[in-house]
């Protein structure tokens, strides 16, 4: 399939115009990986305890992950490098895991849809909407600077808009999941309930609040609250692939009604299927259950 137009400029001027040459980025990300091991060793010396632990490891591969991100994207231009084609194609790389990670487990795993590119790729992973805001501003100017940079630190860093001005880009960032964060969220079936593996607590989503749902490619299903520009249906994976995405209604552990509504992923009707094969498979009993493919998608 051929990309044109906005499409095409978004993957080859965000993703094909800042990186740094393989050599260097991977001695860059090296020496990076040198200095948060010397951090590490050391807050773990002074905070052995089990739980600092767990919650120090997440810190590590966090940090890692942003160092990565932020090397391929806005730091390189703050050198004097030349870029190359062997650099754009390593940036490129880098940046595209981001959100291919997952397929290579099913081949019914969906990328995030490529207008929520820009929330998975950006380091602070501010949410996509308020970045499409300031995008649609570049992408009308005359810049050859790479659209975070020019964000940042760029012609663009001055740029304040009514629709969504700047402390709101700044305050407004998606959480993304680490792995010990994410088994907070997975959920699975005990006696037709959909229970949280690790509390053991039901699902309810009677709170008045909107609960969202995906099934990642290892079908492995997340449940938590949505929360608007904070927590998405990217949230879950860290913006890797999914299977099935969507929202759901649960009483006491008992599914009563699932939508598939998603801005992020936007699954068709087969991914969808997919779910409820997945939930058929673990007994979950669907006769009661409202099940509706909404359309057209909205974040």
């Amino acid at each position: 399939m051929v990309m044109k137009g906005r499409n095409f400029d978004l993957v080859s001027k965000v993703l094909d115009r800042s990186a740094v040459s393989s050599a260097d980025h991977f001695r860059g990300l090296d020496a990076a990986a040198t200095k948060l091991q010397k951090a590490y060793k050391i807050y773990r010396t002074r905070r052995n305890l089990a739980g600092c632990a767990v919650v120090g490891e997440e810190l590590w591969w966090k940090a890692l992950d942003f160092a990565a991100l932020r090397r391929c994207s806005i730091s390189f231009f703050d050198s004097e490098r030349s870029e190359t084609a062997v650099s754009r194609w390593a940036r490129a790389r880098t940046r595209a895991a981001k959100v291919g990670k997952g397929l290579s487990k099913s081949q019914k795993a969906r990328k995030l849809d490529l207008t929520q590119w820009l929330e998975a790729i950006d380091p602070r992973h501010r949410y996509g909407r308020n970045l499409h805001f300031y995008y649609n501003v570049w992408f009308r100017s005359d810049s050859s600077q790479p659209f975070l940079y020019w964000l940042d630190i760029g012609d663009g860093k001055g740029v304040n808009l009514g629709a969504c001005s700047r402390t709101q880009l700044q305050c407004q960032r998606v959480k993304y999941l680490g792995k010990q964060e994410r088994e907070e969220y997975e959920v699975i079936v005990e006696a037709e309930k959909l229970i949280y593996k690790k509390s053991r607590l039901p699902v309810d989503t009677f709170d008045g609040s909107k609960w969202i749902f995906v099934l990642s490619a290892s079908r492995k299903l997340y449940v938590g609250k949505k929360q608007k520009g904070l927590f998405q249906h990217s949230s879950f994976l860290s913006g890797g692939a999914a299977i099935a995405a969507g929202r759901l209604v649960a009483r006491s552990g008992f599914l009563e009604a699932i939508w598939t509504y998603s801005g992020h992923y936007r699954p068709p009707e087969e991914n969808f299927l997919e779910l409820i094969s997945f939930l058929e498979e673990q007994l979950v009993d669907l006769t009661n259950v409202k099940v509706n493919i909404l359309h057209p998608y909205n974040n």
